[in-house]
């Protein structure tokens, strides 16, 4: 397994709960949009066995032509350990990089796409919605619609309606708003649905496409196919 370690090279705080960690890339890291990696703080491989409290999946919320690798989470008063340790991390601190994989490309298969996020999952969807910026083809249009309760809405400068680009961002800051717009969006019944966010929230909007008649086949799931079957095989 190549352990690639960085540094951190920039730490802006996006909102009081949120900050987005810059990292240089290192030699030989590459990336596809919806990709996610293994962030691991110093001392993870000190022992025989890695210290797995001190890794973390996390999703790369840029691209690679931004030459910087950012991760983007949510760190609250009261958080885990690993997220006390990571908050008290400074500019030029090292970390390490492993098992890039994307399970979220961007599909271009001459449909819509809906992006279904809660709060921080936009940061798995800002490079998808920069990869189709860059380059449309194949995608009818896009549509992202994210609950958060805060306001502080991320990436503002990425998710606002850009209509020549075909893109629209709608927010909202309640569940059942938000699952009535979930539902409205699910009359297209050809359309591609990803989702992002926790594996309650995956499973109830699972739930809403399945009862509007979505089919398995249609939803995107930043998980592993095995998981992505077990949450996809829910009986409704």
């Amino acid at each position: 397994m190549q352990i690639y370690w960085t540094k951190i090279n920039k730490i802006i705080n996006v909102t009081p709960e949120v900050k987005t960690y810059m990292l240089d890339v290192p030699e030989g890291f590459t990336w596809e949009e919806g990709s996610h990696t293994h962030l691991a703080l110093e001392g993870f491989n000190a022992g025989d066995k890695p210290n797995k409290s001190l890794v973390r999946h996390m999703s790369i919320s840029t691209l690679p032509h931004e030459n910087v690798i950012a991760i983007t989470t949510r760190i609250k008063e009261l958080c885990s350990e690993y997220k006390s340790i990571l908050r008290k991390h400074k500019v030029g601190d090292q970390v390490a990089l492993f098992k890039i994989h994307s399970n979220v490309p961007l599909k271009r298969e001459n449909k819509n796409v809906y992006l279904l996020s809660s709060g921080v999952g936009l940061a798995t969807f800002r490079p998808i919605v920069l990869e189709y910026f860059n380059r449309a083809d194949n995608v009818n249009q896009m549509h992202s619609l994210n609950i958060d309760s805060t306001k502080d809405y991320l990436f503002t400068d990425v998710f606002k309606s850009e209509p020549v680009k075909k893109f629209t961002a709608q927010y909202v800051d309640n569940r059942n708003d938000y699952y009535e717009e979930v539902k409205k969006l699910a009359a297209d019944k050809d359309g591609i649905y990803y989702i992002v966010g926790s594996d309650e929230f995956l499973k109830q909007n699972i739930e809403v496409l399945f009862e509007q008649g979505i089919k398995p086949e249609q939803i995107m799931l930043d998980k592993r196919e095995s998981k992505r079957s077990e949450f996809l095989s829910v009986e409704i």
